[in-house]
């Protein structure tokens, strides 16, 4: 597929403009992020290797890893500013589910429920984690978005796979070296050296699976710029996270 698509503009350019299909991103990006965090953060899995025996991973690698690619997709589509703004409106999604976790975990269980201790075990949230998380998804997220736009003017548009594998590996690098070691290391379970193996284990496996997804992300970059009618680079955009307006 031709990474050459028509409609190829500036980010200012589209201000106030209808957006199809911007919202569906947004909510697809929003929805992955929260239930990786409910489903995947804190579960250590494993997976035999040949040659190698029983390596652990984080469970959270399976369907995390799918947020990166649809922020690829937003900041190569849409632009940084847009995506900047999807990036906090799953920030603010995220201290929400923390928040309201903490609450019905907190109300008193009615005499005939006997399920509090399992609930507890399951949607209780730790709160080292959950600032661990919060602060590593953001970072990890806007270094993801700069690179890939940073990446699309130095290249002209051009090898989106390089594109979106490199700031793959800078946005998940920055992810996994600070939320690991926040939310995991010294806590019971988890050594030194589970901690590490965990971190490089996630960095290396989200990598691939951006490599993996690959012709996944070229078809839908395509499919949106061609139904979008845009092609979005950003020339004199303010690459500041610190704001969420477009």
């Amino acid at each position: 597929m031709s990474e050459e698509q028509p409609g190829r503009v500036a980010a200012q350019a589209i201000a106030g403009r209808s957006l199809r299909y911007y919202d569906f991103v947004m909510a697809a990006f929003v929805a992955i992020l929260l239930l990786s965090n409910v489903l995947g953060a804190g579960k250590v899995a494993q997976v035999w290797l040949p040659g190698v025996g029983h390596w652990p991973f984080g469970a959270g690698i399976l369907f995390f890893p799918i947020g990166y690619v649809i922020g690829d997709v937003l900041t190569e589509v849409y632009g940084y500013a847009r995506a900047r703004r999807v990036i906090w409106a799953g920030f603010a999604a995220v201290l929400f589910m923390a928040f309201m976790s903490w609450v019905v975990v907190a109300l008193p269980p009615a005499p005939s429920w006997t399920n509090q201790a399992a609930y507890e075990t399951v949607f209780g949230q730790v709160p080292r984690i959950v600032f661990a998380s919060v602060i590593a998804f953001w970072a990890g997220e806007f270094v993801n978005s700069f690179v890939l736009a940073r990446m699309k003017l130095a290249t002209g548009g051009r090898h989106l796979w390089m594109r979106t594998i490199g700031s793959t590996i800078a946005g998940q690098g920055v992810d996994s070296l600070i939320f690991y070691p926040a939310a995991f290391l010294g806590a019971e379970g988890w050594t030194g050296e589970l901690v590490v193996t965990v971190l490089f284990t996630q960095w290396a496996l989200k990598v691939g699976w951006e490599v993996v997804l690959t012709p996944v992300t070229y078809g839908v970059v395509g499919w949106l710029k061609r139904a979008e009618g845009l092609d979005v680079y950003d020339h004199g955009t303010d690459f500041t996270p610190f704001r969420a307006g477009v």
